[in-house]
């Protein structure tokens, strides 16, 4: 037997017993589990049946007064404060709409932003000859560094060629 569709009808058997399918009947006497559920739900409603509601406070009309004198007089709530009030206690059916359009806009600023990044040449490694250009240039711009390799250029050659030419060279 499917206890599902019993369980469903059980708070009609529970509410009017005169009413009740003879099938449902049968299946609460045979089936302990849905019996069990039965009697359960009936101790909840004579629970809910003996319980009363305490007595409200005298002074709870004037301070209720009180309260509502001060909202009215309070100054409007900002849009800051009314957008978190509506996040907090709104509907949040309203919401899934203005929730939806943000994150299309997000992934389509993001698609955008990474469209642009891939698309964009990668850049090319630098070349050995742009280092060597940049090489010289450090070296016209340090004369010191400059004429001491003349002079160890002067020295190399002379000592191949002639011992008197390193002396001119390291003059210049």
């Amino acid at each position: 037997m499917i206890c599902r569709n019993f369980k469903e009808k059980l708070p009609d058997l529970l509410l009017e017993p005169e009413s009740a399918p003879d099938e449902l009947l049968s299946h609460v006497e045979s089936c302990a589990e849905c019996d069990r559920e039965l009697r359960e739900l009936r101790a909840t409603m004579g629970a809910l049946d003996a319980w009363e509601a305490p007595e409200v406070s005298p002074w709870f009309d004037a301070r209720m007064a009180a309260m509502l004198r001060r909202e009215q007089q309070a100054p409007p709530a900002g849009w800051l404060e009314r957008t978190r009030a509506r996040l907090r206690f709104g509907e949040k059916l309203s919401l899934r709409p203005l929730a939806a359009a943000a994150l299309i806009t997000i992934m389509a600023v993001g698609g955008g932003v990474y469209a642009g990044f891939a698309s964009r040449p990668t850049p090319v490694p630098a070349q050995s000859s742009s280092q060597v250009i940049r090489d010289l240039q450090s070296l016209d711009e340090n004369a010191v560094v400059f004429q001491q390799l003349n002079q160890l250029d002067g020295q190399s050659s002379g000592n191949s060629s002639n011992a008197g030419n390193s002396g001119n060279s390291s003059s210049l």
